[in-house]
């Protein structure tokens, strides 16, 4: 075979291997599963007499930038489930988050762009209209194929991936890995909450940092950033799990995070707060949700040679892809996060970087935590659906003591 036909079958089993690894989910059912899976979808639309049927209201973006790019429509389409294992639920709340801002004005667009379309075979800007909105609690009104562990009518709550449409509108569609069943003692509101900040901090705390309810006992816990909505979830999530929280806030937020259990409150704003923070008994793991020039202080808190680690949520990783590109900004990335971490290793601490992960199994646990009053929602303010630009700029005013959600449909609350 000549040099240009092996090109060509290395090229075809490259695109061959992404698209497999894009679309798991479809590969890993038979050919008879596909089928029935879109047969069931193109059924759905022939059945589906109304146009009405077809769409939804929803806020949307067509570009990226200010709160004016916001456009409420009637329009948006319908979701409808592609894969054998994802569910369609009807939207009771929808919980807002910093991120949700960013990605308003494009920040991490071509890490998402990325994922959503890894061959590049769409047109720039195939994502628009985008739906934006992380949390969501609400009602299964479809199950795909190979849900088994979920019906339809169940209440559940998730914490939607940024590469996917969002939570704020009538219906969203979701992976039945992503899903979990929404705690039984709190409301749609006060679900939509928890689901982002949660899995964000549990990835954090338990995947990255190893912490767990069987090893965080009289462990020494330090939050840089305590107040805000992962702040005050892993206070409440370390402090049910018996561990020592320490926690930097402004001093108006004092009292608000003692109340969710904080042992020790250091006030960034009174003077430079590494001096007080220098002053106490090293930690064994330190939670930035901060940035800046923090590690250049917070790595020397740690006991050292002890397997205590710094894990910071503030990383380069979105940035660089989207000012270099995403291969170079990819490998960008890789050289500063490997570089930190032999340069801090050889000190006796761990630096890592965590990062979001839509878990829901870890939905479950915590689930049961707040069942079992161990964990509460903290909702800041509630807005109505037709006041989604409110909401955001509530959200981007920062200093928030609690979560704002937006209450979607009747009988959510």
């Amino acid at each position: 075979m000549s040099a240009s036909g092996i090109n060509v079958l290395t090229a075809l089993s490259v695109i061959g291997w992404l698209l497999k690894k894009q679309y798991s989910d479809w590969w890993s059912y038979s050919p008879c599963q596909r089928f029935h899976g879109w047969l069931r979808n193109q059924s759905r639309l022939i059945r589906t007499s109304s146009k009405a049927m077809t769409i939804m209201p929803a806020w949307v973006i067509d570009q990226y930038g200010n709160n004016d790019v916001l456009r409420f429509t009637n329009n948006a389409s319908l979701p409808v489930i592609n894969y054998p294992n994802e569910v369609i639920v009807k939207v009771f709340a929808a919980g807002l988050n910093p991120l949700d801002v960013s990605m308003r004005g494009g920040y991490g667009s071509a890490t998402m762009a990325m994922k959503r379309d890894p061959l590049n075979i769409k047109q720039t800007g195939s994502e628009f209209p985008l739906i934006l909105g992380r949390d969501v609690s609400g009602v299964i009104m479809e199950c795909g194929l190979d849900v088994k562990y979920f019906r339809e009518r169940d209440e559940v709550w998730a914490a939607i991936p940024p590469w996917k449409q969002g939570s704020l509108a009538e219906f969203v569609v979701l992976n039945a890995n992503e899903i979990s069943r929404k705690p039984k003692s709190i409301s749609h509101t006060q679900a939509a909450a928890i689901p982002y900040v949660a899995s964000t901090a549990w990835s954090a705390l338990v995947n990255t940092g190893g912490l767990s309810k069987d090893n965080c006992a009289n462990k020494r816990i330090l939050i840089l950033g305590g107040s805000g909505g992962v702040g005050t979830f892993a206070i409440q999530v370390l402090k049910a799990w018996g561990a020592h929280v320490t926690v930097t806030c402004s001093h108006n937020a004092e009292r608000f995070v003692k109340g969710l259990g904080a042992d020790h409150v250091v006030d960034y704003t009174a003077r430079p707060v590494e001096e007080p923070l220098r002053a106490l008994e090293k930690f064994d793991l330190v939670l930035d949700n901060i940035g800046g020039d923090t590690e250049r202080w917070a790595l020397g808190l740690l006991k050292p040679w002890t397997g205590a680690k710094y894990v910071t949520l503030v990383t380069p990783f979105l940035l660089n892809t989207d000012r270099l590109g995403v291969a170079d900004g990819m490998l960008q990335t890789a050289a500063t996060i490997a570089t930190k971490a032999i340069k801090h290793l050889v000190k006796g601490v761990h630096y890592r970087w965590g990062f979001f992960s839509p878990s829901g199994p870890a939905l479950d646990e915590i689930g049961e935590m707040v069942d079992a009053g161990q964990i509460r929602a903290v909702v800041e303010e509630t807005f109505g659906f037709s006041q989604v630009p409110q909401a955001f700029e509530k959200v981007e005013k920062g200093h928030a003591r609690g979560k704002t959600v937006v209450e979607i449909s009747k009988g959510g609350s």
